[in-house]
C-alpha cells in the first residue's frame, strides 16, 4: 500500500505583485488595455508528471507529441539547483562497454539532443567529441570499441602514440590505449532541461506533490488543486524514495558529489573545443572525467565515485578542501598545464543511485497506472529522450512489457554502482 501521508515541505504558493496604479492625471489619458482571458485550469488530464527534471520533461514531452494531456509539478522549478539535472554541462557518449542497452539508449537520446539543440536559442549539444582511455588490455574499452565498430558509429582509436601526437596537453603513459567518439560530446544541462519544456509547449507548476491519492469512486487519481489524472508519473530523483519510503528505501540512494571548473591562462585554447574533446579517464581509483570549457565556465573536472549519503533538501553544498587538493593533484599528473590554474567555480550536486545501478521505470507495486522513473546513477541525463519515450510508450499501450533491468524487481538493497 502507498504511503498516503503528505511530504514534510508544504506546498509551494506565490501571489504576483499588483502593479503600481499610474497616476490620475496620465490614468485618464489612456485608453484601458484589453486583459486577456485567463486559461481555464484543466481539471482533468490523461497524466500528471511529478519532477521536471530531464526524466520527467522528456517524457512530458513525448506525451504532448502523442496528443495526450499533461501536466507537469516540481517542488523548486525546471533546472534548479537542486536537481540531479541542474547544472553546467554533462556528457553525452555511446560506449558503454558490454552493456549495449545503454549504448542504444544513447544513440537514440542523441538524435533528440541534437534536434532540440538545432533549434534552440543557444545550443545544448556541443560535438566535441569524447575522449576515453585506459590500459592495454581493458575489457570495457575492447568491448566500447567492438559496438561502434559494429554500429558504424563514427570514431578513432590507438595506442599511446596516437594519444600523445593527438593531444599534447595530456599526460599519457606507456600502455594506454584510447577511444574518441567523433560524434559524441557535452550537452547543457540546466538550459537544455527548460528547452525541452519550452519545446513541449508546457508549463511547470511549482508544487509539491503527495503520495497517490486514487479515488475508486472516479477511478482517477486526484491532484492537489482539486484536478485528476488518469495516469501518475513519479521522476522525482533523488526525492523518489522520500516520497515512498517503505518500497525505495536503500533502492534508490542519493549520494554527494562535487565538480570543480579551472581557469587556463589567457590566451591558452589547449583547454577548450576544438583542441579538447570531452575525456575520462578508466585507469583505476574511480572514472576521472571532464569537459573541456564551455561557454566560459571553464575546464570542468569530476570523479564517478559515490559520496556519503544526503538529503537534497537540505545538503550544504559547499566544495571540500580535500575535494579540491585531490582534483589538483589529478591536474598535476595529467594536465600540467592547469596544475597552477585558479579555480573559478565547482558545485556539489547528487547522484540518484538504484542499487544495481540500472535505471528504475516501472509501475508502483499494485498500482496500474502509476509509474516510478528514476536511478540515474550518474548516467541519465544523457539519455533523459530515451527514457521519456519509453515511459511514454508504457502509458500509451498498457500491454507494453517492463524491461526486466528497469524493474521494481531488480531493486535490491546492495550497495549501488555507477555507470558513468
Amino acid at each position: 500500500m502507498a504511503d498516503n501521508t503528505p511530504t514534510r515541505r508544504a506546498l509551494l504558493t506565490g501571489l504576483a505583485a499588483l502593479p503600481v496604479a499610474a497616476a490620475a492625471a496620465e490614468r485618464k489619458e489612456r485608453k484601458p488595455k484589453k486583459r486577456k482571458p485567463a486559461k481555464p485550469k484543466i481539471q482533468h488530464v490523461d497524466v500528471a508528471i511529478i519532477g521536471a527534471g530531464v526524466f520527467g520533461a522528456w517524457t512530458a514531452w513525448h506525451l504532448l507529441r502523442a496528443g495526450k494531456t499533461v501536466r507537469l509539478f516540481d517542488a523548486y522549478g525546471a533546472g534548479h539547483a537542486r536537481a540531479s539535472s541542474g547544472g553546467e554541462s554533462r556528457v553525452i557518449r555511446m560506449g558503454y562497454g558490454a552493456d549495449t542497452i545503454y549504448s542504444e539508449m544513447a544513440r537514440d537520446s542523441l538524435k533528440y539532443w541534437k534536434d532540440l539543440s538545432d533549434t534552440a536559442s543557444a545550443p545544448i549539444f556541443h560535438n566535441t567529441g569524447v575522449l576515453w582511455f585506459a590500459p592495454q588490455g581493458d575489457a570495457y574499452t575492447a568491448q566500447s570499441l567492438a559496438w561502434l565498430q559494429t554500429n558504424r558509429v563514427g570514431h578513432e582509436h590507438g595506442d599511446v602514440s596516437w594519444l600523445q601526437n593527438k593531444y599534447r596537453q595530456i599526460q599519457f603513459y606507456q600502455g594506454e590505449t584510447g577511444i574518441l567518439e567523433t560524434e559524441a560530446g557535452a550537452l547543457i544541462a540546466a538550459r537544455g532541461v527548460q528547452e525541452v519544456i519550452a519545446d513541449a509547449e508546457i508549463e511547470v507548476e511549482r508544487v509539491v506533490m503527495p503520495a497517490p491519492l486514487f479515488s475508486k469512486r472516479t477511478k482517477r487519481h486526484t491532484l492537489p488543486d482539486g484536478g485528476t489524472a488518469d495516469h501518475l508519473v513519479y521522476a522525482a530523483g533523488p526525492w523518489l524514495a522520500e516520497l515512498f519510503p517503505q518500497q525505495l528505501m536503500n533502492k534508490i540512494v542519493a549520494t554527494r558529489q562535487e565538480v570543480y571548473h579551472f581557469g587556463a591562462p589567457q590566451g591558452d585554447s589547449r583547454f577548450a573545443p576544438p583542441e579538447l574533446p570531452v575525456w575520462a579517464d578508466n585507469s583505476g581509483g574511480g572514472i576521472f572525467y571532464g569537459i573541456p570549457d564551455l561557454e566560459g565556465a571553464g575546464f570542468k573536472i569530476a570523479i564517478d565515485r559515490h559520496g556519503p549519503v544526503i538529503d537534497p533538501d537540505t545538503m550544504e553544498r559547499t566544495l571540500t578542501v580535500e575535494g579540491i587538493a585531490e582534483a589538483r593533484a589529478y591536474l598535476a599528473r595529467r594536465f600540467p598545464g592547469l596544475a597552477s590554474a585558479p579555480l573559478i567555480g565547482g558545485r556539489v550536486c547528487q547522484y540518484e543511485n538504484s542499487s544495481n545501478g540500472d535505471y528504475l521505470i516501472d509501475r508502483f507495486p499494485g498500482q496500474e497506472r502509476v509509474w516510478l522513473v528514476g536511478g540515474g546513477s550518474g548516467h541519465g541525463f544523457k539519455n533523459g529522450p530515451a527514457v521519456g519515450k519509453r515511459v511514454a510508450a508504457h502509458i500509451l499501450d498498457k500491454n507494453l512489457a517492463v524491461e526486466p533491468r528497469f524493474s521494481f524487481a531488480t531493486k535490491g538493497t546492495v550497495a549501488a554502482r555507477t555507470v558513468f
